[in-house]
C-alpha cells in the first residue's frame, strides 16, 4: 500500500442491531496498527428491499448505491454474526442484490475476507463457512488463512474501542494478511 494510492476497504456488517457486537468488533478492527492508512467504507444493507429478480431491469436506488460502493472498494471484509448456523438474511439479501443481474456483479474479482464474533466458543465458524461458499460462487478471491473464529468476551474490545491485548497481535496479523491479499489482487 502506497501513500499515493491507499487502499479502500468496504466493511459489510451482517447485523442490523443498534448495539451489534459485530459492528463494534468491525470498528475495533479498523483501529489495528495494520489498518493505518486504509480508507474504510461502511456500505449500508438494511435499506435494501427483499431481492426480487423482477427488479433486475430497474434496480432500486439502494441496490445501485450498494453496487457503486462495492465497486469503489479495493476489497471487502464481511463481518458476520451467526444466526441458526448460517449468515443473517440481511447479508444474503445484500449479496443477492449486488450480484444481479447476471453478468453485472459488483462482487466479482473483489478480494474478500470473512470474520465475525459471537458469544459462543465456536465463534461464527458455521456462518463463515456458509458465507465462504456463497462468495466463492460470486468469484471473490477470499483470504483462507488465517481463519478467525472469535468468541466475544469483555476483554475482546477495550472501553476505548480497540482490540484488547489478548487478541490484538493475532488480529493485527490477520489484518496484515488481508492487506497483502488485497494488494495481490488489486485491479
Amino acid at each position: 500500500m502506497s501513500a499515493a494510492n491507499p487502499l479502500t476497504i468496504a466493511i459489510v456488517v451482517g447485523s442490523l442491531r443498534r448495539e451489534s457486537i459485530n459492528r463494534r468488533f468491525a470498528e475495533a478492527l479498523t483501529r489495528l496498527p495494520a489498518a493505518k492508512g486504509i480508507g474504510f467504507t461502511w456500505p449500508a444493507i438494511g435499506d435494501l428491499p427483499l431481492y426480487n429478480q423482477d427488479d433486475d431491469a430497474d434496480q432500486p436506488a439502494a441496490t445501485k448505491r450498494l453496487k457503486a460502493e462495492i465497486r469503489a472498494a479495493d476489497g471487502v471484509i464481511f463481518v458476520t454474526p451467526e444466526y441458526n448456523r448460517s449468515i443473517p438474511g440481511v447479508l444474503k439479501n445484500a449479496l443477492d442484490h449486488a450480484s444481479r443481474p447476471y453478468g453485472d456483479s459488483a462482487w466479482a474479482k473483489k478480494p474478500a475476507a470473512v470474520i465475525g464474533t459471537t458469544q459462543s466458543p465456536a465463534g461464527t465458524a458455521l456462518a463463515q463457512q456458509h458465507l465462504r461458499n456463497v462468495i466463492a460462487y460470486l468469484d471473490m478471491p477470499t483470504l483462507n488463512a488465517p481463519e478467525v473464529y472469535i468468541q466475544m468476551t469483555e476483554a475482546l474490545i477495550t472501553p476505548e474501542g480497540t482490540i484488547g491485548p489478548k487478541s490484538a497481535e493475532f488480529l493485527d496479523s490477520w489484518m496484515q494478511a488481508f492487506v497483502a491479499w488485497v494488494e495481490r489482487h488489486r485491479s
